[in-house]
């Protein structure tokens, strides 16, 4: 299963994509997204935000996703 991923910076398009889940940097703590995770807006805090297997750093940000569709807008470290 495959969720599709969009993660941007003011400045670019870090990563455009599927993959098989997101693991985020949240408020409450660490979570991972998958495929038709229910629907999700969160802040996220200072840390590692991971596609699958590659790590972004990243100092802040927000995620949205619904209709299997992450969207992650981000500060990079």
């Amino acid at each position: 299963m495959w969720l599709d991923v969009s993660i941007l910076s003011p400045k670019e398009v870090i990563f455009e994509g599927r993959a098989r889940s997101i693991i985020l940097p949240g408020e409450e703590g660490v979570f991972e997204i998958m495929a038709f995770h229910k629907r999700l807006l969160s802040r996220l805090v200072s840390g590692q935000l991971l596609v699958d297997e590659e790590s972004i750093p990243i100092r802040r940000g927000i995620v949205k996703f619904e209709q299997n569709k992450a969207t992650i807008i981000i500060e990079q470290e």
